[in-house]
């Protein structure tokens, strides 16, 4: 009797330290509100509103990095550039246009350690082209892309969502279309992030 009683004493204490662990709406992360559409079809969506010359964004790269290439099949990350200032959006096309050329994944750490370890100058498309042509990048497809008429849909794209979801800071993610997620130490953002895809995984399967 007295194991018993030890036991469920155990169990208790064990439940109530899950419970404290859970992250806490309005500490841990925020409610959109309203929730935004996503488009990331039956996976739970993952968006990350950054700035490559930001510092906290620097420091969340190598976790954000590990943890995606381990993240579950059924979730999908996806960059979204910040752009509160004119000075910003030369940064968020090049995102893009490395992204349509299927090079974003080789030259991802590369822009953030010019920013951020190297302190390189990379805030016109001149010394944008510079810079990336010397890493593998075609010159004149990469202008072609910066330049083209789709990109500046793109940029407009993402300033929308960024005022939709009424980005403040970065780094932000957002979970789903429903969580935002900022302000916390880089460990404690990846864990916060895996509990609210879980949370959201199971929402979408109460829902079927």
């Amino acid at each position: 009797m007295k194991f018993i009683k030890q036991l469920f004493a155990v169990l208790v204490l064990l439940c109530a330290t899950q419970a404290l662990a859970e992250p806490q709406a309005g500490k841990d992360y925020k409610l959109v509100n309203p929730p935004q559409p996503t488009s990331s079809g039956s996976k739970v969506e993952v968006l990350e509103f950054f700035f490559y010359g930001c510092s906290h964004c620097f420091k969340l790269h190598p976790l954000l990095s590990a943890w995606e290439k381990k993240m579950p099949k059924d979730v999908e990350l996806i960059y979204v550039p910040a752009i509160f200032n004119a000075s910003w959006e030369p940064m968020a096309r090049t995102l893009y246009a490395l992204e349509a050329l299927g090079q974003l994944k080789q030259l991802h750490e590369d822009l953030f350690n010019a920013w951020n370890t190297n302190i390189q100058d990379l805030t016109d498309e001149a010394k944008i082209t510079s810079f990336v042509s010397k890493r593998g990048v075609d010159a004149k497809k990469f202008g072609e892309a910066y330049n083209s008429f789709s990109m500046q849909s793109k940029v407009v794209r993402a300033k929308q969502m960024g005022q939709s979801y009424g980005i403040r800071g970065t780094p932000t993610l957002i979970v789903d279309g429903k969580y935002l997620v900022t302000g916390l130490h880089p460990p404690e953002t990846i864990e916060v992030l895996n509990a609210l895809i879980d949370k959201a995984r199971k929402e979408r399967a109460s829902k079927r």
